[in-house]
């Protein structure tokens, strides 16, 4: 099995050995910790015990974290030089990286406020010069009104602007305001496609009887007396002060980046304190009495050996015993250098119990070869191989990334065999390009047949695959049934499925195999088939029994259907090659001159780029879904929680010890 066994752990130790004793536990970092929360909803805690309340500690640490966090994103921005593709985790030596911690704790914390106060003047001047310029654009229609903005009276009279619907005609305006307002003057200032623009004059008195004219064609106010001088004159101004926050912006940011220079001793600082955070966070999770503190947690059962020698090196009282029987422990994963990659897929989905199997090493074979038949062609698998072997060699992958890209490695590989197997090289470029550019047609033929002239073929040999994947989840189920003591029910829901299905396909072909198949298939259908009918309603009371037989029958249409689903191997392989040959085809419509070399190069590059991203992602996706619904349906739940040890948790740097090295 490749779900690690694990083992319970309980510890009492001395108050006087916590903190050395929180940090050893750490770097040691297999140990998982409980929180009592749970446990004290229902079991009160003794007298004389407490846990430990350090929430203002974890929450002043998490303050500084989000402090340096905020400078480092900040920063980021305006590092020198090339970003690299995948962000990794630098490597440091343990000893320095407790020196560099303490050495740069407070400049850090200096340099993070400084770049905190630095964006933010320079958001704010951004958002000053967004307002600037919009004044600039309001002004716009008033550049030829010679009157300074804020004269908006006079000893007798009022000013006020403001704009008319464009197609309105000014006659009629003017006539019908000189009728309420005999003193008014208006000018027409400006226009653009939707609004005219003037300039109104007229003594206090009338002003209201002039709005009021005004507002019935459709008139509106606009407020400029916050401008100082004419509108050429305003914008003059705003345009020079918005040089000088351009200039103050500049400042701002070339500080930014001579700070960015320093990041990296800010981000030691940041996962120093991401460490300190976890351990108080670990000493709140136990429970205390003034001589002792005590906690209990889980452990991988082959790492109790350097549990114990730390235990006993601290003089703890402990015990390490078994989980109960069907106790639900946490999940680590352990599988050989090619399944692990396949972690992943699981992982998308769910952790499996600790009472179930876990699927990853029967599961890659079976999506190593789905993809490699959907994807189908040589040079593409070449293509992912390689690119994901050079992602892996020049970058320190960790974790999920890690898996993927290792998978897409792999699936690569299978991309590359059932390209040789099918013939698939960019489709058929070869012939293509020989025949256009070259004079005479070389082909490279298939190792096996090509699904293009035999799709038959292919899609047969699909449907077996799927049926052989479908009957190791069924096998899956049975020995899970068996080893949870329940031989019969493997027997009746697995083995007479077999003897049907089995005995179906036999009757169906196996006379052209040998003359004795086909009777002997039929017998193993009828003998699957009344079983079924006679032991699917076997938990079920009275006329239950029979219908319950009937039902199980009938499920005989889910596996018919389960195995059709396989035929998406054949159309996702087909879809490949028919694109390819569809963009050679493109290609070579421009001729065979140098004029058509260019073309089909061009056409050739782009098409195949769309070809392999977009049927890599269909052969991903559809190579889940066969893992998914057709695989795991058969005997997977999931559901298991993963294993989270205590253990020294960084973002940017990688902490190793010198004798590692």
């Amino acid at each position: 099995m490749a779900i690690v066994e694990m083992s319970r752990l309980s510890v009492i130790c001395l108050n006087s050995r916590k903190t050395r004793f929180i940090k050893d536990l750490m770097d040691l970092g297999v140990v998982e910790i409980d929180s009592p929360s749970g446990r004290l909803s229902d079991n009160p805690l003794p007298a004389g015990t407490f846990v430990s309340n350090n929430s203002a500690e974890v929450s002043r640490l998490d303050a500084q974290i989000a402090s340096l966090g905020a400078a480092i994103d900040a920063l980021e921005g305006y590092k020198k030089g090339k970003q690299p593709l995948f962000k990794t985790r630098r490597e440091i030596n343990a000893g320095e990286f407790v020196k560099e911690a303490e050495q740069n704790a407070e400049p850090a914390a200096e340099m993070a406020a400084k770049a905190s106060e630095t964006l933010k003047k320079i958001t704010d001047d951004k958002g000053e010069i967004n307002r600037l310029e919009l004044l600039i654009k309001g002004l716009e229609p008033w550049k030829s009104l010679d009157l300074p903005l804020e004269t908006t009276q006079t000893k007798t009279s009022v000013i006020f602007m403001g704009a008319l619907p464009v197609k309105t005609n000014m006659n009629d305006v003017i006539n019908n305001v000189l009728e309420a307002a005999p003193s008014v003057v208006i000018q027409q200032v400006s226009t653009d496609k939707t609004q005219a623009y003037v300039c109104v004059v007229c003594l206090k008195e009338q002003k209201n009887e002039a709005l009021d004219a005004l507002r019935k064609f459709g008139f509106i106010s606009v407020s400029l007396g916050e401008n100082k001088g004419t509108a050429v004159d305003a914008q003059k101004t705003y345009a020079e002060r918005i040089e000088v926050l351009k200039a103050e912006i500049a400042d701002n940011e070339k500080n930014l980046t001579d700070l960015a220079e320093h990041i990296s001793e800010i981000e030691i600082v940041y996962d120093d304190l991401l460490l300190k955070r976890d351990r108080e966070k670990a000493v709140g999770d136990m429970i205390n009495t003034k001589k002792v503190f005590c906690f209990e947690g889980w452990l991988p059962t082959g790492s109790a050996e350097k549990v114990r020698e730390l235990l006993d090196k601290y003089e703890c009282y402990y015990e390490i015993s078994e989980p109960v029987k069907d106790e639900e422990t946490p999940i680590l994963l352990k599988n050989n250098k090619f399944a692990t990659p396949f972690e992943a897929v699981t992982e998308m989905y769910a952790l499996p119990l600790a009472t179930e199997v876990d699927p990853t090493p029967l599961l890659a074979p079976f999506y190593f070869i789905f993809f490699g038949m959907m994807l189908s062609d040589a040079a593409y698998g070449i293509i992912m191989a390689l690119l994901c072997f050079v992602v892996l060699k020049k970058f320190k992958l960790e974790g999920t990334m890690k898996k993927m890209i290792t998978m897409f490695f792999w699936c690569g590989v299978s991309t590359f065999f059932w390209g040789v197997m099918f013939g698939g090289w960019f489709g058929d470029v070869v012939p293509v390009f020989t025949r256009m550019f070259l004079g005479h047609e070389v082909t490279i033929n298939p190792a096996w047949f090509d699904p293009m002239s035999e799709p038959m073929t292919l899609l047969v040999f699909s449907l077996i695959l799927g049926a052989i994947h479908l009957f190791v989840g069924m096998g899956v189920q049975a020995y899970m049934l068996i080893k949870n003591g329940k031989p019969w029910d493997a027997l009746f829901d697995i083995g007479l499925w077999y003897l049907l299905l089995i005995g179906l396909v036999l009757f169906g072909v196996g006379g052209s195999v040998a003359a004795g198949l086909a009777t002997a298939g039929k017998w193993m259908s009828i003998v699957g088939a009344v079983g079924i009918l006679v032991t699917g309603g076997r938990n079920k009371k009275g006329f239950g029994k029979i219908t319950g037989g009937l039902g199980s029958l009938y499920g005989i249409t889910s596996y018919l259907s389960d195995v059709l689903s396989y035929s998406r191997l054949l159309a996702l392989g087909l879809a490949t090659g028919v694109v390819a040959k569809v963009v050679n085809t493109l290609g070579s419509l421009a001729g065979n001159g140098i004029g058509g070399l260019i073309v089909f190069i061009i056409v050739f590059l782009i098409g195949n780029v769309f070809n392999i991203a977009i049927n890599a992602l269909g052969a991903f996706v559809h190579s889940c879904r066969l893992q998914y619904v057709e695989f795991f349906g058969k005997f997977y739940t999931g559901g298991g929680r993963p294993f989270e040890p205590f253990a020294g948790k960084t973002k940017f740097v990688k902490i190793t010890n010198k004798e590692e090295k």
